[in-house]
């Protein structure tokens, strides 16, 4: 199954038990419905599914009133970068709504646009800094386990949050993966426990770090998975208690976003551990990112085995 198949048939589940929820967003009931993202959501909706024109600050400014007005809404849009439009309301208008306990519920679910080839403009993979500007509750997904937990938890509990998901895992075959820990919250998930190393990812590098995880096994080097799903501080002490066993750090980061959560995390585990092996992979800065171009990051597993091992492996 293709994981917007997946993405799509959690969303139908939480809807169709809602009462007078709004779906809202461009073209979520019509021609491509987001490439299959929101297809057959106006079937199961209870409330009116409509679709917008493409004006975001209205939009965003229409869920915050149905907010207030004890409504709750999703409002689905195409791309993250749309998103930008709506920064007044994020920050402003929150401020004043957050200053009471919600009955409502908004969220915004905008597509993370990192599949690549997609030029300037449709390439903001830069979910940290959304939520740092307007201290805001954002949570990213990528496989089958954090996704039925994440929407459940999230998607209409009343107050008001961004849930993203990645253009460039939606199409592809849905990952499955087994869950040993989670926190409360979901902020975080584990799926692997290995003493030789520690590897944690955020934003939509899960992927990549089981790639890792998998070579790394090959290898006879056994380490444990981390996926940091939320964009804001939390308690980080079950992942940093690992890796003061292991004493070895892969962190893997492919958001763009020059403030990244994962650095406040990296900074906390200089403080607190003291490592043998540090390895940092995420996305260094060049001017040809601003044309159209791949997406993903450029990852040597060999190199990381190799560095983690201290020795060269044939």
């Amino acid at each position: 199954m293709k994981y917007v198949q997946f993405v799509n048939s959690v969303l139908k589940s939480i809807i169709q038990k809602e009462n007078k929820l709004i779906l809202f967003g461009q073209n979520i009931n019509a021609a491509s419905c987001l490439s299959g993202l929101t297809r057959g959501l106006g079937n199961v909706n209870n409330g009116p599914t409509i679709n917008t024109q493409n004006s975001e600050n209205t939009l965003v400014g229409v869920g915050f009133g149905l907010m207030l007005n004890n409504t709750s809404s999703i409002f689905f849009m195409k791309q993250m970068d749309f998103l930008l439009l709506g920064i007044d309301h994020l920050v402003n208008t929150y401020n004043i709504i957050r200053q009471k306990e919600p009955t409502a519920s908004f969220t915004i679910f905008p597509i993370n646009v990192d599949s690549g080839y997609e030029g300037p403009q449709s390439a903001l993979n830069n979910f940290n800094d959304f939520c740092s500007i307007a201290g805001i509750d954002g949570y990213s997904f990528t496989n089958r386990k954090d996704t039925e937990q994440i929407l459940s938890k999230y998607l209409v509990l009343p107050g008001f949050r961004i849930l993203s998901p990645s253009q460039r895992l939606l199409q592809k075959d849905m990952l499955e993966l087994k869950v040993l820990n989670k926190h409360s919250n979901l902020w975080y998930f584990q799926y692997e426990k290995g003493s030789a190393a520690s590897i944690v990812c955020f934003n939509y590098s899960l992927p990549y770090g089981v790639t890792l995880h998998e070579e790394l096994s090959r290898k006879n080097i056994h380490s444990s998975l981390f996926s940091v799903n939320s964009y804001s501080e939390f308690d980080y002490s079950d992942i940093i208690k690992d890796i003061s066993k292991t004493k070895k750090l892969v962190l893997i980061d492919d958001s763009k976003s020059r403030n990244r959560v994962s650095d406040k995390f990296l900074n906390l585990v200089y403080k607190t551990c003291k490592l043998d092996k540090n390895i940092i992979i995420d996305r260094k800065y060049s001017e040809d990112q601003y044309f159209p171009r791949h997406d993903q990051l450029d990852i040597d597993y060999m190199a990381v085995a190799e560095q983690l091992s201290g020795k060269k492996i044939n």
